[in-house]
């Protein structure tokens, strides 16, 4: 059995983690989208979400920031709610690229497939998956719904951030309509692409992140709302699929480091998994070359490794029941 953590356990790594981290240099903002190029760089937050809803928190976690590719986890979820994991895994796969997460390449590559709805390609099938088929406004009232079940609070599309990577998603329109030449895009194909650029300009805190990481944590029940978001062991899916492709080509070393499954966004955000423990989020705008933000990354390597959460360790910690 793994060491009992209290919750004066988790306090001490947050507050660690935060102090030994927020002086790490390194990376830069996204400057491909104009918006994300002007979001301050010395913003720095952590979370943690507990099987009982405290979250416990140090820093900038309070600003909202675009969700960006943080937000393919939810809409892989939904699409595997409303069909199922095996009919997700036909018609866009489950496959690390070892690409970049907007690699045209990779379709060539995988013989027309997706691959996987944690990339660029396959989250612009799944966003074409969702239901109702064809009627754009509820479709993203079911993607918007969604989120805010996971967070467990309501958040809104930042309408400068949408406006900027509309203007500039020419590379997303390209696998788009790659997609819709192979029959791997299931609805109108710049309705797809619509919502998934909609859905990547969401703003969020690393607070409700920390909240959703937790919600999956628990296999769909949202610890602050109290609330079953999705069905029963969709959340050992898509923590494997976090755990494979997460941070894009830098997966492997991510995985090999910590043993968290975690998914990033090039906003600045990463949000990780740890199975039936708990639910943590960091967020810094500047990135490695990967698109993954250098500090948040420094600050869960920390926190995993001081509280032994690797998921693969044979006696990772629990959290104790009165903690």
């Amino acid at each position: 059995m793994g060491q009992k953590l209290t919750k004066q356990d988790v306090r001490d790594a947050v507050q660690h983690a935060f102090e030994q981290t927020k002086a790490v240099t390194g990376g830069k903002n996204a400057d491909y989208i104009p918006y994300l190029a002007n979001v301050p760089s010395d913003l720095f937050g952590i979370a943690v979400c507990l099987p009982d809803g405290e979250i416990i928190a140090a820093g900038d976690t309070e600003y909202k920031f675009g969700i960006e590719s943080v937000s393919k986890v939810p809409t892989a979820i939904l699409t595997m709610n409303q069909y199922s994991p095996e009919e997700v895994l036909t018609k866009i796969g489950a496959d690390a690229t070892g690409l970049p997460f907007n690699s045209i390449m990779a379709i060539l590559l995988e013989k027309d497939h997706p691959s996987t709805p944690l990339v660029n390609a396959g989250a612009i099938a799944a966003c074409s998956m969702i239901k109702p088929i064809g009627k754009p406004d509820a479709k993203w009232e079911a993607i918007q719904g969604f989120i805010e079940g996971l967070c467990g609070s309501s958040v809104e599309v930042i309408d400068e951030l949408y406006k900027s990577e509309t203007a500039t998603n020419f590379n997303n329109k390209s696998i788009a309509w790659l997609l819709k030449n192979y029959s791997r895009i299931y609805d109108d194909p710049d309705m797809a692409l619509d919502l998934y650029t909609r859905q990547c300009s969401i703003g969020v805190t690393a607070r409700q992140l920390a909240v959703a990481a937790a919600t999956i944590a628990f296999d769909g029940v949202n610890p602050v709302t109290k609330q079953t978001v999705f069905k029963p062991d969709l959340g050992t899916r898509i923590a494997s699929m976090m755990a494979t492709v997460g941070f894009y080509e830098h997966t492997g070393d991510w995985l090999f480091n910590t043993g968290l499954p975690a998914k990033t966004g090039v906003g600045g955000g990463i949000m990780g998994v740890v199975p039936g423990v708990m639910g943590v989020a960091a967020f810094a705008p500047p990135l490695d070359d990967a698109g993954n933000s250098v500090k948040a990354q420094a600050a869960l390597s920390d926190i995993v490794g001081r509280l032994n959460l690797n998921i693969f360790h044979p006696r990772k910690s629990i959290l104790a029941e009165q903690a």
